[in-house]
């Protein structure tokens, strides 16, 4: 039993009947799946969040480090905290914009 809906139209069908099956079919398979979607989307925003707060700490880390060994008229920290912050949302955004590219890449080929 498929949960695709039908690509072409049964005899004496007509076209806004097709669609509106067409749609149906869609709001049942996305009620099936609303458990995992929650759940996947919780994980996407904590995914996110460690990208972006892991390098950040990563570096303020080794700033602190570097402050305590070399230093000198700088910041080791700040400008590490700074490039970590940068590297984590470069890296997040990344993560994010591959993960819409996946999912509009699926829609259309379903609908193909």
């Amino acid at each position: 039993m498929s949960e695709e809906p039908q690509e072409k139209s049964a005899p004496g069908e007509t076209e806004f009947s097709h669609r509106v099956g067409e749609r149906a079919a869609r709001k049942l398979k996305a009620q099936r799946r609303v458990t995992q979607t929650v759940w996947s989307g919780l994980g996407m925003m904590g995914l996110v969040g460690w990208s972006v707060a892991m390098p950040t700490l990563l570096g303020v880390a080794l700033g602190i480090w570097l402050d305590k060994h070399h230093p000198g008229g700088h910041s080791w920290t700040l400008m590490l905290l700074a490039i970590g912050l940068g590297l984590g949302c470069f890296n997040a955004w990344h993560w994010v914009a591959k993960e819409d590219r996946e999912i509009h890449e699926q829609e259309e080929n379903h609908h193909e």
